[in-house]
């Protein structure tokens, strides 16, 4: 086990979820600021998953040529640019400058998303699911920290709001790039030095297991984006609460994603992958029965806590799950494709958040994700008994 690794990437994911956060927080804040038509404020963020979504293979094929570490570098100083890009945005008052700022920042955010498959290839099999948690909880500092810099860097700078917070964002992630620079080596050998590159990616996505994987991790992340894109702009811009209380109930969504992080790898390990991802499944559901019972700042907070901890049940074990289903050979292309699958449907939820909310409101928003949320449930019984066949196969495997 690569305890520098983990570190590493402990901190670069602090940093990343920094960033996220601010730039959710403040993206449809912002744009509703710098446009008269409301219905695409949250633009700028769709943008971003958009950009995440479209960059995910490509991010994979980089890392493949040139090293997971480099390519991750290079990504996390065009995060540092697009900021920067971003506060110069707001200076000029230029809506469609913020919106390609945002867009650019979805390029750091496709990396930054695989930095939970590095840790997994810093680690023996047996050791995955606690390895992807370690990473995740790095996201409690940028709970912790993002709300900071909305609410404390946005009169750092005078006749600018949020410019503050967007530099010391640009700061960090120059730190990020120094230390993804510092990563060791992984267990695994890049692709490019192995002999084959294994079974096409047609025959292992056609995989049952593999297929539940990836829509294990699509719905949890497009149900958890599609809500969350669309609470400041319902919480700040149409009930008039204030940033700090919408900032608190950001906070506390983010803290409630990756707190879990502390017992989910472990509870895999203990009760299965398909038992845990249900519990998954049950959070997201209690999350629109909560965002169904009213508009208060509790329910809110309430339903973003439970979309949280859903979320992180469901992605980490979907994570988890998608490893027992290639080879190391074949790690890029299939990851390539999962990424690609779950930042694509979360760029179609965070496009359609803005327009659902102005066209129909909060209480048909969170109804949206229910149907998917039950598809997935059937699915993880279906698959029970070959997740465990095909796990305690790559255990043997190992042994």
């Amino acid at each position: 086990m690569n305890f520098r690794n983990l570190i590493i990437l402990f901190f670069c994911q602090l940093i990343s979820s920094t960033g996220q956060l601010v730039v959710v927080t403040l993206g449809g804040i912002i744009g509703s600021s710098l446009t008269d038509s409301q219905s695409i404020a949250t633009l700028p963020v769709s943008l971003m998953v958009v950009v995440t979504a479209l960059t995910a293979i490509p991010a994979t094929m980089l890392m493949r040529r040139i090293g997971r570490k480099y390519g991750s570098a290079i990504a996390s100083l065009s995060a540092a640019i697009a900021v920067l890009l971003a506060a110069y945005a707001i200076k000029t008052q230029s809506f469609i400058l913020f919106a390609l700022s945002a867009a650019m920042f979805g390029i750091n955010a496709a990396f930054s998303q695989q930095y939970r498959y590095a840790a997994a290839e810093s680690v023996n099999q047996e050791f995955v699911s606690r390895s992807i948690s370690l990473i995740l909880l790095g996201a409690i500092g940028g709970a912790m920290l993002g709300p900071e810099l909305v609410t404390r860097g946005q009169f750092w700078i005078s006749g600018i709001q949020y410019a503050g917070t967007l530099i010391s964002l640009a700061l960090l992630f120059v730190i990020q790039a120094i230390l993804l620079l510092s990563l060791g080596d992984f267990s695994i050998t890049e692709e490019g030095n192995d002999k084959t590159s294994g079974r096409k990616l047609s025959i292992i996505s056609k995989q049952r297991v593999f297929i539940m994987a990836m829509l294990g991790g699509t719905i949890a992340y497009g149900s958890m984006t599609f809500i969350m894109t669309a609470t400041p702009l319902s919480m700040h811009v149409i009930d008039g609460y204030s940033i700090e209380a919408t900032a608190n109930v950001i906070r506390s969504h983010v803290l409630a994603m990756y707190i879990p992080s502390l017992v989910s790898g472990f509870l895999i390990e203990k009760y299965g992958l398909n038992k845990i991802m249900s519990i998954g499944v049950i959070g997201l559901l209690g999350a629109s029965l909560a965002g169904m019972s009213g508009t208060s700042v509790f329910m809110y907070w309430l339903a973003l806590v439970l979309l949280g901890v859903g979320w992180n049940f469901l992605y980490v074990g979907g994570t988890t799950m998608l490893t027992y289903t290639y080879e190391p050979n074949e790690r890029f292309k299939a990851q390539g494709l999962n990424e690609f699958c779950v930042f694509g449907i979360s760029a179609f939820g965070s496009l359609l958040a803005g327009t659902i909310m102005y066209k129909f409101g909060w209480f048909v928003l969170v109804i949206i994700p229910i149907p998917f949320l039950l598809m997935i449930g059937v699915g993880l019984i279906i698959t029970n008994t070959e997740v465990k066949s095909l796990v305690l196969k790559k255990k043997a495997e190992n042994q």
